[in-house]
C-alpha cells in the first residue's frame, strides 16, 4: 500500500526545508573533519557526514543549490525523482532517482560537491521520499542557493532548467 505524504510527514516528522520540501536530520556523526584534511576549504571543522530523509511533493522543487560536499542520495518511497544537475565543467545531467531499474532509474545517485542541483517528482500528484548522505557533514555555512539571473549569467544553454528550478529572487 502506497502512503500519503502528509503520513511519511507525520510519521517521520519531517518539517519544511528552505530549498523546498521537507525533511528531518536523522544522523550526525559524532567526529570531525577539519579542512586542512580535505581539497574543500570550510570555515572551522565539519562533522565526518549527516543524514537526513527529503520528502518533495509534485507542485514542489528543491530549488537549484550547491554544496562544498558530496551528497548521496537513496530512494525510498513514492514515485521517481528526477535530480538536475549542473557540473563544475558546465555539462548538464538528469538523473531518475527511483526503483524501477527496467526504466534506467537509480536506487542511489551521488552528487559531486560544488556541482549546482535540485530536484522534482517526475509524476503529478504524487511524492518522492529520499534519504540524503553528505560527508562531509551538512552545514549550512556550506549550502548556497542561487537566483536565475545569476544562473543564466554562467549557464544559459541550461535556461529550461534553470528558470524552472532557481528562484527569481532568494526568499528573505
Amino acid at each position: 500500500m502506497q502512503q500519503s505524504p502528509e503520513y511519511w510527514i507525520s510519521k517521520l516528522e519531517l518539517t519544511a526545508h528552505p530549498e523546498g520540501g521537507h525533511y528531518k536530520i536523522t544522523y550526525e556523526a559524532e567526529e570531525k573533519i577539519s579542512d586542512q584534511e580535505l581539497s574543500v576549504k570550510f570555515k572551522g571543522q565539519r562533522l565526518l557526514y549527516s543524514s537526513i530523509y527529503f520528502l518533495l511533493q509534485s507542485q514542489d522543487f528543491s530549488r537549484l543549490h550547491s554544496l562544498k560536499s558530496d551528497e548521496l542520495w537513496y530512494f525510498h518511497a513514492g514515485s521517481s525523482l528526477t535530480v538536475h544537475v549542473i557540473h563544475e565543467d558546465g555539462s548538464y545531467e538528469e538523473v531518475q532517482l527511483g526503483a524501477d531499474l527496467e526504466r534506467g532509474e537509480r536506487l542511489q545517485y551521488l552528487v559531486p560537491k560544488r556541482a549546482i542541483f535540485g530536484s522534482s517528482v517526475r509524476d503529478k500528484d504524487t511524492y518522492s521520499l529520499v534519504g540524503c548522505m553528505v560527508a562531509p557533514g551538512f552545514d549550512f555555512q556550506d549550502f548556497e542557493l542561487f537566483t536565475q539571473q545569476e544562473l543564466l549569467a554562467q549557464y544559459p544553454q541550461h535556461s529550461e532548467v534553470i528558470r524552472k528550478l532557481a528562484y527569481e529572487e532568494l526568499p528573505v
